[in-house]
């Protein structure tokens, strides 16, 4: 299973970056980085595998944090029939906006939902996750939101956020 993805990810460049002045290796890939260019199978091999895993007959809206996980909500979308909202990063100021505060290994800032409402079941899906500086306080708005969470598919994870998120589901 996801045979095309880890072949990709196996073939993937890696890259010296610097943040802090601390050297790190970097891989560059279309899910991430979305470059060079993102194969359309493996976006429909991920669609599926989170299709197979069963929690999509029970949600109403399908949830990412721009921008990286816009294609995958994206192919899950189209090939389920289920609408996406996307949690963006600029202030729409919509009626029942909600905003939150996110901090990453390499930014911080704010988040903006909006078109999810109490009572709502969704699925969030993201690109990668390495400290769950994101999602733990997304996870943690959702539900003073009163919105229901089916499942957490992150198609790359590195460090310990996915240990994070998988304690706080188990919370929920």
């Amino acid at each position: 299973m996801l045979d095309k993805l880890k072949k990709s990810l196996e073939a993937a460049p890696i890259i010296q970056k610097e943040c802090d002045g601390q050297v790190y290796n970097y891989f560059i890939h279309p899910i991430s980085d979305g470059i060079p260019e993102t194969d359309p199978a493996i976006l429909e091999e991920i669609a599926n595998f989170i299709i197979a895993d069963g929690k999509t007959g029970s949600v109403d809206k399908i949830v990412t944090v721009e921008a990286m996980g816009i294609p995958i909500a994206t192919a899950l979308s189209v090939k389920t029939g289920i609408p996406v909202t996307i949690i963006r990063k600029r202030k729409y100021g919509l009626e029942g906006e909600v905003e939150l505060s996110q901090s990453t290994g390499y930014s911080k800032g704010a988040l903006f939902i909006n078109g999810l409402n109490n009572g709502d079941r969704i699925l969030i899906v993201d690109d990668v996750i390495s400290t769950g500086g994101t999602l733990l306080p997304l996870l943690e708005t959702l539900g003073d939101m009163g919105v229901g969470v089916a499942g957490v598919y992150c198609v790359i994870g590195r460090g310990a956020g996915m240990r994070h998120i998988k304690e706080k589901q188990a919370l929920m």
